[in-house]
Parts: structure tokens; C-alpha cells; sequence
């Protein structure tokens, strides 16, 4: 059992996914039933306990495999990116088609068709909810919720709607706050940056730098002139992932500035070099 990641393989010493069968020992194996996120933005845990910390987020619409359900916590793993957690299981609902994905960084829902109304909730960039219905209030066009509540029609567009440049989408979220774990536009860490930009570009990608770093696209040869970058390409250095914006700046989630911060990439090589030595590889999605 410890030759598979924890992360990305559903197991513990009591429980594991079918699909595991053969490669682990446990008492039981279940198939899992599928799910959806119904909250917002929801962390996913390694312990089913709030204290445990943050591996990663699910956002609204998100679909998942629930293998266990105990004392308030969800074992699920995700469908998009295959990643495995505890989550609250007040946040699941049973499975209904989305119809729209949220396209702009952060979007408010509202009590009704009418921006004047009070805000009940808020939804990242890459949330899919369902839309049931179209108002107008005051010329500004309004989505409807099956709860009756309401969204900005221009911050949705059909699921499957593809963004054509992913390093623009990125670029949306400058000054975002830096969050360990976050994959939202109310917090995002570096590789969710990454993930989160590609997902909205049609591109499918594992979550942590490590798996970001061994599997995205194609590795680059660059030299220690770090000649020959483009937009688009990812730079990685141990714990930690960037992306080029041109041949010589990036745009990161930065633990330095707590911030999704631009800055010339010689800048951060020499910085983040005094800590944790240079970059470990290149790769174009």
C-alpha cells in the first residue's frame, strides 16, 4: 500500500476503491456512489477532522466518488483530477447535469433578478451550476437557479465553452490572495493557478507540483540561460510552479508576496534560488 500516492489512489487499512483490487490489502472494497459538490468551494482534507489542514478544493458542480460516509465527513475522491480527501458530507448533493461554468474570477448570487437584492452566496471561476430560466431586470440580463436566486448572465457560459489562451485566464487573477490548497479566485496557490487556468482552456491536469511537474505536456531542454521560453511555459522548482508570460516574466501564486504577482523571471530565479536552490524543470502544456 505505500507504493501508491495517497492522493490519488482511494485506500486506507479498513476501505479501498474497487478499482484497487489486486493492488491493495484491505477488508472491503466498494464501488463508491457518484456526487456533486453543492457548496461553493469546498476543502479537502487528509483526516476527516477541521484541524487536519488543506490539500486542495473543490469547487461547485465539481463531481465526485464517495467511498465512505461517517460523522459528518465524506472519503470521495474527485473525477476531474482524481485527487482523494475527507470533505464535509453537508456539502454533497446527489448528481444533476450543470448547464453553465462560471467564466469571470468571482460571481455573486442573488436573492432574485435584481443586482439591488441582497448577495446570498459567491462563485470562483470554474463553478458549474445549473440554469433553469433567463429574467431581465433594469436591462441587466439575469441566469436563474433553481432556487429561485439569480446570477449575472455575462459571468456564465454553457458547460464546454473552452478559453482560447490559458495564460490570459491566469493573468485574470493577478493580486488574487495566495492560499495554501486554494483553487478559487477568493485564494489560489501556485499549482492551482496552473490547474485552474488550463481547466478553463479544455486542459486537463493533475493538481500538486509534483505531479504537475512529471506529467503536463512535453519537457523543455532549457539551457542555464534559460533561453528559449515562451509564453505558456512552466517553469518548476521544488514545491513550486510559474508561467511564462513572454521569453522573460512570469505569473505565480507567490508565498513571497502572498499574492498571484508578475515579476521578471531572472528576479524570482535569483530569489527563490537563496532558498531552495534553481529551477528543476520546464514544461509546455
Amino acid at each position: 500500500m505505500t507504493t501508491l500516492d495517497r492522493r490519488l489512489h482511494a485506500f486506507r487499512p479498513d476501505l479501498a476503491a474497487e478499482s484497487l483490487r489486486g493492488r491493495v490489502e484491505v477488508s472491503q472494497f466498494v464501488e463508491g456512489r457518484p456526487a456533486r459538490i453543492a457548496a461553493p468551494i469546498v476543502d479537502l482534507r487528509p483526516a476527516p477532522r477541521a484541524d487536519s489542514g488543506i490539500d486542495t478544493q473543490l469547487l461547485c458542480g465539481a463531481t465526485v466518488r464517495v467511498f465512505d460516509e461517517r460523522e459528518g465527513w465524506a472519503w470521495l475522491q474527485a473525477d476531474a483530477d482524481g485527487y482523494v480527501g475527507y470533505a464535509p458530507a453537508s456539502a454533497l448533493s446527489t448528481v444533476e447535469e450543470a448547464t453553465h461554468v462560471v467564466v469571470v474570477q468571482r460571481s455573486f448570487v442573488y436573492r432574485g433578478a435584481d443586482l439591488r437584492l441582497p448577495m446570498t452566496t459567491a462563485h470562483s471561476m470554474g463553478a458549474a451550476v445549473r440554469i433553469v430560466g433567463e429574467a431581465e431586470t433594469r436591462g441587466t440580463r439575469y441566469a436563474l437557479l433553481e432556487t429561485g436566486e439569480a446570477m449575472i448572465f455575462d459571468h456564465l457560459r454553457p458547460v464546454g465553452h473552452l478559453e482560447p489562451d490559458y495564460v490570459s485566464v491566469a493573468e485574470r487573477f493577478e493580486h488574487t490572495p495566495y492560499l495554501w490548497g486554494g483553487v478559487s479566485g477568493f485564494g489560489i496557490d501556485c499549482s492551482g493557478l496552473v490547474q485552474l487556468a488550463l481547466r478553463m482552456a479544455g486542459i486537463s491536469v493533475l493538481r500538486d507540483t509534483d505531479m504537475q511537474a512529471a506529467s503536463i505536456g512535453i519537457a523543455l531542454d532549457i539551457g542555464d540561460d534559460l533561453a528559449g521560453l515562451r509564453r505558456g511555459d512552466l517553469v518548476f522548482w521544488k514545491g513550486h510552479v510559474a508561467i511564462m508570460l513572454d521569453a522573460a516574466s512570469m505569473i505565480h501564486a507567490s508565498g513571497h508576496t502572498m499574492r498571484v504577482t508578475r515579476e521578471p523571471l531572472a528576479d524570482a530565479v535569483s530569489r527563490i534560488g537563496h532558498l531552495y536552490g534553481g529551477p528543476t524543470g520546464f514544461r509546455r502544456p
